[in-house]
């Protein structure tokens, strides 16, 4: 798992250096490894976004709810992404159960 780490790592590296192409190219290698590596697939979402792979961008954050069902998080993001995707009744459905789970965020109610 380790070696996964570093590519991790590695593509974060290159996402904090502008180079959103690379750090795609090598998240998509961590997942090729190990298709459960939730960190990965969390950055994908969010890189293939700002790429505008909007459908890839959401499967990404589907399977990290997929993976991690029970995390408010995990439908947070999946909500975000789809509201940037232009998906807004799936972000309002995903801002919903984040928001039963408990992951109002500051201010809420």
């Amino acid at each position: 798992m380790s070696d996964l780490n570093s590519k991790y790592d590695a593509a974060q590296k290159l996402k904090d250096e502008g180079d959103l192409q690379g750090a795609v190219a090598l998240l998509q290698e961590v997942i090729a490894e190990d298709p459960n590596f939730v960190l990965a697939h969390t950055a994908l979402a969010v890189h293939l976004q700002k790429l505008g792979n909007n459908d890839q961008a959401l499967a990404h954050a589907r399977k990290v709810v997929e993976l991690e069902p029970d995390d408010p998080f995990s439908h947070a993001q999946l909500s975000v992404i789809a509201q940037r995707c232009g998906r807004i009744n799936d972000a309002e459905d995903a801002l919903a159960r984040s928001n039963d789970m408990g992951a109002g965020g500051c201010g809420s109610h």
